[in-house]
C-alpha cells in the first residue's frame, strides 16, 4: 500500500448522500470549498440567516489552525501530526501549513465521512520528502486509529493531536473526555493536543438556536460547550499561552489588530 493511498478498514467504496446535509460539506461551504451539495448549501444558509456569525467562526477557526501548526513545526519542532476529523479540504490543511516550515513533516488525517475519503486523493498531496496519509476511521474507536496511524508515525516521537470541531459532535462530556483521555493516553512524552469547538459564551442564544436548526436537520449532531469543559480536555497537561481562549486570541500575527471574539474556543498543550 503506497504511502499516500487512503485506508478504509472495510476496503469497500464509500456511499455518499445527497440528500441529507452533513457536517464536513457545510463547513466547506462556509469556508468557500466547492466540495458540497445542494441540501448542504440550503442548510447553510439557512443557519446563517440565524447566525451570520458561523462565516467568522469558520475562517477564524482555520486561521488558529494554520498559527498552532506553524508554531508547532517552527518553534516546538513537532515533525508528526494526527488529524481527527479533518473534514473536507480547503486551504491551509494541516499538512499544507506543516510541510512549508518543514517538508518531511509526516501528517495521517482521519475521518469517517465517505464524501471526505472519495477526495481523499486530493487531499494528499504533501511534499515529496514528507508523507501524508487518510484513515477511515470514527474517533470513537482510537485504538484502531493509531493502529492504521502506525503506518506512517513513529510514536516513539512526539505527534501532534489535532481535534478541531470535532469533540463537540460527541453529545455526552464525559465520553467525550474518556475518548480525549484514550488519544493522549497513547502518545508519547513531548506530544502536544491541540483543541478547538463552538461554545456559547459570546453570542449566546443567537448560536444555540442555529445549532438546534443544524441538529433537526444535518448529521452528525453538534453540542456547544463552556469554555471550562473544552479547558478539561487539556487536564493533566502543559497548557501553553495563552491557555483556552477565543480563537482569534490565540497567538494572533499581529495582536495589534486583534479580531472580535468568536464562539469558538481553543488551545494547545503539551504532554510531559
Amino acid at each position: 500500500m503506497s504511502k499516500n493511498e487512503p485506508v478504509s478498514p472495510s476496503g469497500q467504496s464509500p456511499k455518499i448522500s445527497t440528500t441529507v446535509p452533513h457536517s464536513p460539506r457545510i463547513w466547506n461551504y462556509w469556508l468557500g470549498g466547492k466540495d458540497n451539495y445542494e441540501v448542504d448549501r440550503e442548510v447553510g444558509d439557512q443557519f446563517t440567516a440565524i447566525y451570520p456569525a458561523i462565516v467568522d467562526v469558520a475562517r477564524q477557526s482555520r486561521a488558529f489552525l494554520q498559527r498552532a501548526v506553524t508554531h508547532l513545526t517552527a518553534t516546538e519542532g513537532v515533525r508528526q501530526f494526527l488529524d481527527i476529523g479533518t473534514g473536507l479540504p480547503t486551504a491551509n490543511n494541516t499538512h499544507e501549513v506543516a510541510q512549508r516550515v518543514a517538508p518531511d513533516a509526516r501528517v495521517v488525517y482521519t475521518d469517517n465521512d465517505p464524501v471526505v475519503l472519495a477526495h481523499a486523493r486530493a487531499l494528499l498531496t504533501g511534499s515529496t520528502e514528507g508523507s501524508t496519509q487518510y484513515i477511515d476511521a470514527d474517533l470513537r474507536s482510537p485504538e484502531a486509529i493509531f493502529t492504521a496511524a502506525r503506518e506512517l508515525l513513529d510514536f516513539d516521537r512526539p505527534v501532534a493531536l489535532m481535534l478541531l470541531n470535532i469533540l463537540g459532535h460527541i453529545e455526552d462530556h464525559d465520553e467525550a473526555l474518556s475518548i480525549v483521555g484514550r488519544l493522549v493516553d497513547a502518545l508519547p512524552a513531548g506530544s502536544y493536543l491541540v483543541t478547538a469547538d463552538g461554545t456559547h459564551v459570546i453570542t449566546g442564544k443567537a448560536f444555540e438556536d442555529a445549532i438546534e436548526l443544524w441538529n433537526r436537520n444535518g448529521e452528525p449532531t453538534y453540542h456547544l460547550r463552556h469554555p471550562d469543559q473544552i479547558a478539561r480536555f487539556h487536564d493533566g497537561l502543559e497548557l501553553l499561552e495563552p491557555g483556552i481562549v477565543s480563537c482569534p486570541r490565540w497567538r494572533p500575527d499581529d495582536p495589534s489588530a486583534q479580531a472580535a471574539d468568536v464562539d469558538e474556543f481553543c488551545g494547545v498543550s503539551r504532554k510531559s
